[in-house]
């Protein structure tokens, strides 16, 4: 089968030669029948008939009552141009996100090698004041890094909303951190909790709640954690004995179970439509009165029922109306 110099950069594109002969001879032919095509490049019609296949799932031929028609080559070259970009890419990402892996890798080795030489560096910390201010601290000593934290039960979280949230907010304000935090549903209806957590979400930390939350437990970018002196207790129970653990091992751990728990909790935020016609629904009103009293269409606010419903998890609106009371949204 003879080919041409031009099929050359049709085969680096990823056309064999086999294709790329009858490809160029359909091109020569413009409108040719498959015996036609056959006999032009002397292979065997079944053979030929495959090959046309192919070309024509790529785009370079197309088939009508029987003759076959090339497409403008541009089509089939573009085509392939277009795929073997979408495969450099592929594989430049894939490079980046090796060399990524070495900042990660390497961090596995530090955690080794700490491991293995016992540098473990703890201090005790004894009281909420001593504990939230190191926090902030810490945070300043490097700006920037993401803050982690899970709050046990309704009187801790009470604590950290009543006491010791604004300077968490400020701090996230000025740059010195990011924020995430895991609450007890328990928590939700603490006297100010709404508010706080509003503040804390426009500033741009995110606020989860979960049925049970294990233990309080924070973690402040890879090298800095907090723990209780009893797993599971509520700080408030030991005048928030702690201890400050600066160790990749530790921070890796308690990271690892701050993710899981953050997977499996829900967002405490929620639209403000949503709220707005789960609370009048929940006194009775029809979607119609519901639409007259918040001026808007009948449609939108059928909208946002079906929203809430999404968010909360539910498969009706009583179930959703059930579970926004749960979280204290309504």
């Amino acid at each position: 089968m003879n080919t041409t110099r031009n099929a050359d950069p049709l085969q680096a594109l990823g056309l064999d030669e086999a294709e790329t002969a009858v490809y160029t001879t359909v091109l020569r032919l413009h409108r040719a029948t498959l015996d036609e095509v056959a006999q032009a490049v002397d292979e065997p019609v079944e053979r030929v008939a495959g090959l046309l296949s192919t070309l024509i799932r790529l785009g370079a031929v197309d088939e009508a009552s029987g003759e076959y028609l090339a497409r403008h080559p541009a089509a089939p070259v573009g085509r392939l141009v277009a795929e073997r970009l979408a495969l450099l890419a592929l594989q430049s990402r894939q490079i980046d996100e090796m060399l990524a892996a070495v900042g990660d890798l390497a961090h596995h080795y530090d955690s080794g090698r700490d491991y293995r030489t016992g540098e473990l560096h703890v201090r005790p910390v004894s009281g909420a004041d001593q504990l939230y201010e190191a926090v902030i601290r810490l945070a300043r000593r490097a700006p920037g890094k993401d803050l982690v934290a899970a709050l046990p039960d309704r009187r801790t979280a009470g604590d950290f909303f009543e006491k010791y949230a604004d300077m968490w907010i400020s701090a996230i304000k000025e740059g010195s951190l990011t924020s995430r935090l895991i609450v007890p549903v328990s928590a939700l209806g603490a006297p100010g909790f709404r508010e706080v957590a509003g503040l804390l979400n426009r500033a741009g930390s995110e606020v989860r709640s979960l049925d049970q939350v294990p233990s309080w437990f924070f973690a402040l970018g890879d090298d800095a954690a907090g723990l209780p002196v009893q797993w599971g207790a509520s700080p408030s129970e030991h005048a928030y004995n702690c201890s400050l653990v600066q160790s990749p091992v530790v921070v890796g751990s308690l990271r690892a179970l701050f993710t899981e728990l953050w997977g499996r909790a829900v967002p405490v935020a929620h639209p403000g439509g949503t709220i707005q016609v789960l609370r009048l629904a929940a006194q009775g009103l029809s979607d119609e009165t519901i639409a007259r009293h918040l001026g808007l269409s009948v449609r939108t606010v059928r909208a946002r029922f079906a929203e809430a419903i999404a968010e909360l998890g539910a498969n009706s609106r009583f179930q959703a109306g059930v579970e926004a009371s749960r979280r204290a949204w309504l």
